[in-house]
């Protein structure tokens, strides 16, 4: 199970918005281009569809049902769902997950945990090997992310852009510093600056965010049932190209 969480100093009402509304939630989350709601915004359950742009003119869609919602007497929100893909080349085939948000002391601790069955047939498994860690990066940093929109006031938009260009600046550092007129040592003390040094306070970080769930609570976290992903979701069994 892919598990991450972090820390954001705003109100539920603010994190409940960025991440609950389609339009908002596609704008920080790294792992989606496009969420639209399918169902009217009264409807139980909600259906959305989600799409990612592989490549220029590929985009894999897939679809989506929220499981239910509940708030608790002391504030603590859980919002579950389950998704699928009837795309050939994508690498999740069906999966379900949650998203707790409890309120704390610097403000809302916000988390997820989902886990999925991989695509791609018989290769599927192998592949997600390397899949599954770029998914929990992906997240993390996502999650990231949002933490700075809602503290800062920075658009996730303007907070990309700031991803990019520091990470740019890393690779011509290290670039410069494999000349050859340059002394080894320096090459790699510069490469390993590049490689090493965390980003900066302003710019999304993965490694900010838990990746492990608190023993503390970690028999309270739901754990993501895949039995009904695709058939709740009326997918074809054989996705065909």
């Amino acid at each position: 199970m892919i598990y991450v969480e972090t820390v954001i100093l705003a109100g539920l009402a603010q994190v409940w918005e960025a991440t609950q509304v389609p339009c908002s939630h596609q704008r920080w989350d790294l792992r989606f281009h496009e969420i639209t709601q399918a169902s009217g915004a009264t409807c139980q359950p909600q259906r959305f569809r989600y799409s990612v742009r592989v490549l220029p003119g590929l985009v894999i869609a897939g679809h989506g049902i929220s499981a239910g919602e509940r708030s608790r007497p002391d504030g603590i929100s859980t919002s579950a769902l389950r998704f699928a893909s009837p795309h050939w080349l994508s690498p999740i085939r069906c999966g379900a997950g949650y998203w707790r948000y409890l309120p704390c002391d610097e403000g809302i601790r916000f988390l997820t945990g989902y886990d999925y069955q991989p695509g791609w047939g018989r290769v599927g498994p192998a592949a997600d090997l390397l899949f599954r860690p770029l998914l929990g990066w992906a997240t993390a940093w996502s999650f990231d992310r949002l933490r700075l929109w809602l503290e800062t006031g920075r658009s996730p938009e303007h907070l990309f852009r700031r991803a990019m260009l520091e990470l740019l600046a890393r690779i011509a550092a290290g670039g410069a510093a494999l000349l050859p007129s340059i002394p080894p040592a320096v090459t790699a003390a510069v490469v390993s600056a590049a490689v090493l040094v965390p980003p900066r306070r302003g710019t999304p970080a993965a490694r900010r965010c838990r990746r492990r769930p608190r023993r503390a609570a970690g028999r309270g976290q739901p754990r993501p049932s895949l039995r009904w992903s695709r058939h709740a979701l009326h997918l074809p069994t054989r996705p065909r190209p």
